[in-house]
């Protein structure tokens, strides 16, 4: 991993942004990010442009194509590359809908690791003819591109990965699964939610096609607001038959006589736009971008290196790979009885979440060193519960 720069908004730089941590140890960003003052005051504003002037149709226009700019700059991309959708549901739907799945090329592949998302909408496509497949862990809970590659054949259409795993906290090499589904024509969807925000994505270099991703978790924002970003030459290829009037190439051109969907990535966008989403969204995001995520990876880096030596001690078992380059700011640890563990933890004002049989715990920005200790000793107190 490179040498970020250094940065004076992380840590504690900018945990009074945050006030929860005046009350809680906050760990679950890989469900929602924490709220903070500047997205408050984000939706506020919302409230009362609305409160005093009724319908702000222009601004929230500008809203909307200022949150597609953040995240081409996010990604380091273009932003007519980059289509402002609802959820990752939306984005992924209005992609296969584009698909001709009738012919030989009818095969969907998908990880284990999916979002639910993601596994649902591919076998939605069985209706209209297509194939699922899915790509298996090995015993160490990674799943290496080569597994993927063993799924990838002629007759597949799209491949789908996570870059960063909910359920075990791995990252997948992105790069290398495209590259084996490039070589069979197929095309790649990468889920960035858990990373984008936390972890460097350069869509010049990661190799998919396709990489979507939210507001929710690591962006700092709020339910509602999604991207998808498309390669030119693949949202130049595909035509949505899922749409809506902002996908449209005269948005106020108002006519029910044709379809004509926007040259540009616009095309998968859908009807009217999450508004409030979009305030809290570019709010949000701004904090991510004044840090840099660099910056902010080589913090969190930091803190899970503190984390993973104090569950060493413990003797817990984690499921996150050690190795910085195939993890992020996410730890999976196995626990004999998760769901009380997380109740123990909430009892204590420790926040956490819970997958399967394992213990989620989530860094950031925001987190700092007392942070990671106050949670590896709650965990000392309650060692019974760890696996």
């Amino acid at each position: 991993m490179s040498q970020a720069p250094p940065s004076t908004r992380v840590g504690a730089a900018v945990r009074a942004e945050f006030p929860i941590f005046e009350s809680a140890t906050y760990l679950n960003s890989c469900s929602q990010g924490a709220l903070s003052h500047r997205v408050r005051d984000a939706v506020e504003g919302w409230l009362a442009g609305w409160d005093e002037n009724g319908a702000e149709w222009d601004f929230w226009v500008e809203r909307n194509e200022a949150f597609r700019a953040a995240v081409a700059g996010l990604l380091h991309a273009e932003a007519d590359d980059v289509a402002v959708t609802t959820s990752v549901s939306q984005g992924a739907s209005g992609l296969v809908s584009a698909l001709d799945l009738r012919g030989e090329r009818n095969r969907i592949v998908i990880s284990e690791y999916e979002f639910p998302t993601i596994g649902q909408i591919a076998h939605a496509q069985e209706l209209r003819g297509a194939e699922v497949v899915h790509v298996r862990p090995d015993a160490d809970w990674s799943i290496p591109p080569e597994r993927f590659a063993e799924a990838i054949d002629e007759r597949t259409a799209l491949v789908c990965c996570t870059a960063l795993s909910y359920r075990s906290g791995h990252r997948h090499d992105v790069a290398a699964i495209a590259e084996a589904a490039h070589q069979a024509g197929a095309l790649v969807l990468a889920d960035s939610y858990q990373a984008c925000g936390a972890v460097e994505l350069d869509v010049r270099s990661l190799g998919a096609d396709v990489v979507t991703g939210g507001t929710v978790k690591y962006l700092l924002g709020t339910a509602g607001l999604g991207f998808m970003w498309v390669t030119p030459e693949v949202r130049e290829a595909l035509v949505p038959t899922q749409t809506g009037w902002f996908a449209d190439e005269d948005i106020f051109a108002m006519s029910i006589a044709d379809y004509s969907p926007h040259a540009s990535a616009r095309r998968f966008d859908a009807g009217t736009p999450p508004v409030p989403s979009l305030y809290a969204g570019v709010a949000g995001l701004s904090l991510v971008e004044e840090a840099g995520v660099p910056a902010i990876e080589a913090h969190v880096a930091g803190l899970v290196d503190r984390l993973l030596d104090g569950l060493d001690a413990l003797g817990a078992t984690v499921v996150t790979p050690r190795d910085p380059r195939r993890r992020g700011p996410l730890v999976c640890i196995r626990a004999r009885d998760v769901g009380e563990l997380v109740e123990t933890l909430a009892a204590d004002r420790i926040v956490v979440s819970s997958r399967e049989d394992k213990l989620r715990v989530a860094l950031h920005l925001y987190n700092v060193d007392e942070d990671v200790d106050t949670l590896l000793a709650a965990l000392t107190r309650n060692r019974a519960l760890l696996a």
